[in-house]
């Protein structure tokens, strides 16, 4: 039986997995995020997402359990906001959110989200994909009320770009144009196209 191993805490792509009829043992990655940009500070926003995705995706194989490595696919993810030529990852803090949020009130940025994915068989790894899932996203302005309301809730302090689609931060989201499930943090129909490219069936994962 294919398990399918998450390697992220983000109770977001674990809800969009098991909405979506899978039901994913998570192992939480402990990759240094910034340590893996730095190394990647002259690359593009891709290959960033990208890089930081398939660091994690390595990492987590070495902690999953023997019995599951035998037969699983790992899923590795790493989203970004690209705002004004800069990747904004997760403010962190108060201040940085609500600087932030000033920034993109009313504007138009790209969410980045890379995907790396090892398919393993008898504990080694026979299929190494990665791509990035691209989603614009319009932001509304919310009043001054409603943004310290937002940035006292903690949410946006912990999420890529400092927002949620599937969250409080819908409120002030207007529009997106491309895959919602994308901007939550994992991209349905790209994981789909990633793993029909090495002859795997999602049907064959909702049945494990």
């Amino acid at each position: 039986m294919t398990r399918v191993v998450l390697g992220s805490a983000s109770t977001g792509r674990l809800g969009v997995l098991r909405q979506a009829g899978l039901d994913p043992l998570v192992v939480v990655s402990g990759v240094d995020e910034d340590a893996v940009i730095a190394a990647l500070a002259d690359a593009g926003p891709e290959q960033v997402v990208s890089g930081l995705a398939a660091a994690k995706a390595d990492e987590v194989l070495t902690r999953v359990p023997a019995a599951v490595a035998a037969d699983c696919v790992v899923i590795g993810c790493d989203s970004m906001l690209l705002l004004d030529g800069r990747l904004c990852g997760k403010p962190g803090d108060v201040d940085t959110a609500r600087r932030q949020w000033h920034a993109m009130a009313g504007h138009t940025a790209q969410l980045y989200t890379g995907h790396a994915v090892l398919v393993v068989r008898d504990g080694s790894v026979v299929h190494r994909l990665a791509d990035t899932g691209i989603t614009a996203v319009h932001f509304g302005t919310p009043s001054e009320a409603d943004l310290e309301a937002y940035l006292r809730s903690d949410e946006p302090l912990w999420v890529a770009g400092g927002f949620t689609l599937d969250g409080l931060g819908g409120w002030f989201v207007d529009g997106i144009e491309g895959d919602p499930s994308n901007v939550i943090g994992l991209s349905l129909p790209l994981l789909r196209r990633m793993l029909a490219s090495v002859g795997m069936s999602i049907a064959e994962l909702w049945k494990s």
